[in-house]
This record gives structure tokens, C-alpha cells and sequence, in this order.
């Protein structure tokens, strides 16, 4: 972090609008392009920034929006084990407090992945981190519903 100016321009396309704290990227597609950011735990303005991970591909943004409201959320939030989402939450926001800058006075990130401490809140945030490499069970989750949606159209 930052990133790179071309991956700025790019992100701020994809966003459309400027992003508001610095980041990488993390996963790309086979053209390069950005598909998950990891954010800052702090926007520039020093507002907190609890999503660490953030799906930025548009087409798995759209697909995931569906499986949401289809009812996806509380599917997935029955559907994996709590004990495992609740570490997949205290190791998201382990991973990002550990990026506060030493001395931070400010309000800080609260939440594990999406914000939230318990539970599911958002489909993209969870599948962002497993994409990025975490160990994220309603991460794999999406993976599988996805996988799934392209085994019955027939996409490679």
C-alpha cells in the first residue's frame, strides 16, 4: 500500500469514484485486471475502515448481489458451522487492527468481516476474503453457489 497508479485509475473505474483510503490489490483476473482490494484499516480522512477485503469485479459483484437477495445471506449464515464463522471473524479483524498505525488515538474499526461481530452481513466481503486467501467458511460458501450456478450454464 498504496497502490500503484494504474491500479488507482483502475479501482476508481470500477468503484466510480475515487478511493477514499490507500489499498492493494490482492486477486486479479487472468487480464490482470483488479478483482479483490485490501483496504487500509483507516480511510485518508482517518474515518475507521472495517472491510479489509473488497470484491471489486463487477461481473462477481452482480453475481454475488444476486445469490443475496435470493435470500443468500441467511442460507449461508445456516449453513456453515458458528464456532467457525466466529474465528473467520476474530482472525479478519486481527489481520486488519494489526495494520492501525502504532499511536492511533482515533476511533478505530470495529467488526469482523463486513463489520459485523457475529453472523453474516454481507456475501461480498466474506467471498472477497476467501478469494484473497482466507479461511473464510461463508467465503466458500459463495464459491460453492457460484460453481454451482456455472456447472448448470455450462461455464468452464
Amino acid at each position: 500500500m498504496p497502490a500503484a497508479p494504474h491500479d488507482v485509475e483502475a479501482v476508481t473505474g470500477l468503484l466510480g469514484r475515487q478511493p477514499r483510503a490507500d489499498f492493494d490489490v490482492v486477486v486479479r483476473d487472468a487480464r490482470g485486471a483488479p478483482v479483490v482490494i485490501r483496504n487500509a484499516p483507516l480511510l485518508h480522512d482517518g474515518t475507521p475502515m472495517p472491510t479489509r477485503y473488497y470484491l471489486v469485479d463487477p461481473g462477481l459483484v452482480t453475481r454475488v448481489s444476486r445469490l443475496e437477495s435470493a435470500g443468500g445471506v441467511r442460507a449461508a449464515e445456516q449453513a456453515v458451522d458458528p464456532t467457525e464463522l466466529r474465528r473467520a471473524h476474530e482472525r479478519y479483524a486481527a489481520e486488519r487492527d494489526a495494520q492501525i498505525p502504532a499511536g492511533h488515538r482515533g476511533p478505530r474499526p470495529h467488526g469482523g468481516v463486513g463489520g459485523t461481530h457475529r453472523g453474516v452481513k454481507c456475501l461480498h466481503a466474506h467471498y472477497a476474503h476467501h478469494l484473497a486467501g482466507g479461511d473464510d467458511p461463508v467465503g466458500r460458501w459463495v464459491a460453492a453457489r457460484l460453481a454451482e450456478e456455472d456447472a448448470v450454464r455450462g461455464a468452464p
